[in-house]
């Protein structure tokens, strides 16, 4: 599976320096700094581009592949349940913590956001299925409003690192980002591509949801 995710990735030869370059750049101390220094940064804009770059991997691969390696891996919700494991977990606010007092816990981040949430999400997302689709968006609407609503509503800093002024503020910036995430699928629904266009899920001896 290795082999061929890394012939792939040839085919596309711009691909993989660039989301490189992006990550190294996310990783330089006073960027990584910089952004970590806001609560709203590290959750509003480093961890979504993190995620955003495991999802640009598995988009660098052709169909048939990613169809395989969701197969391989024992289906989208194997990947859907790993994604959400790991999404869960950066998102409490003892992982924050951690990743902003450790070194060795950022660099777990670093790691894990692309490769154990992005990459398996996109690959995961076509064989899901139109239903399944719209649980993933509902939960993360959901997760993001309850979140949120937690670090506005709460009278004592719920992670060590920031000051509640600051919790606060990521908090309207996550209710915010739910009800454009909630916009934007509405809008999709009604503006979406015809069903003759659509791609149908992979046929891997598992079915769609």
């Amino acid at each position: 599976m290795n082999a061929r995710y890394w012939l792939a990735l040839r085919r596309k030869p711009g691909m993989f320096p660039a989301l490189l370059a992006l990550w190294g750049l996310l990783a330089l101390p006073p960027v990584r700094y910089w952004l970590e220094a806001s609560m709203t940064r590290h959750m509003i804009v480093q961890m979504p581009l993190l995620v955003a770059i495991g999802s640009a991997l598995a988009h660098s691969l052709s169909r048939q592949q990613r169809c395989r390696i969701v197969a391989a891996a024992g289906g989208p919700l194997a990947l859907l349940t790993l994604a959400s494991f790991a999404s869960t977990y950066w998102m409490m606010p003892r992982a924050l913590d951690l990743a902003v007092a450790s070194g060795a816990a950022d660099a777990v981040k670093f790691v894990t956001l692309p490769l154990l949430v992005g990459l398996p999400l996109a690959l995961a997302w076509r064989p899901l299925g139109v239903l399944g689709r719209g649980f993933v968006w509902t939960n993360l609407i959901s997760m993001l409003v309850f979140i949120g609503w937690l670090y506005i509503a709460a009278p004592l800093r719920v992670c060590n690192s920031y000051l509640v002024d600051d919790q606060a503020r990521a908090g309207w910036w996550m209710v915010y980002a739910a009800a454009g995430i909630f916009a934007t699928w509405l809008g999709a629904l009604f503006v979406g591509k015809p069903p003759a266009t659509v791609d149908t899920p992979c046929a891997a001896g598992y079915p769609a949801i």
